[in-house]
């Protein structure tokens, strides 16, 4: 399997202000990511985006897959250097 330019990135290192902006680049609201997801809810996007919880790493890695998968690398590489 090829290693993409996104593989290297820490889920945990990402700010609260870079997962929102990764979800919208994506194309999805804070409700349409809980229908794509199982056991996430809305809420739970909600208090990650604005730093008051995080999610296991099993729901972040879920979660970073899912935005990873509407945007290219070189998208997320730039909003989570970035923000």
């Amino acid at each position: 399997m090829e290693v993409s330019e996104g593989d290297d990135i820490d889920i945990h290192d990402i700010s609260p202000t870079a997962w929102r902006l990764l979800r919208v680049a994506a194309g999805f609201g804070q409700r349409e990511v809980e229908v794509e997801i199982d056991d996430i809810m809305q809420a739970h996007i909600s208090m990650l985006e604005n730093n008051n919880r995080s999610l296991s790493e099993q729901r972040l890695e879920v979660l970073f897959e899912l935005y990873r998968s509407e945007l290219t690398n070189k998208q997320v590489r730039v909003l989570v250097s970035n923000f």
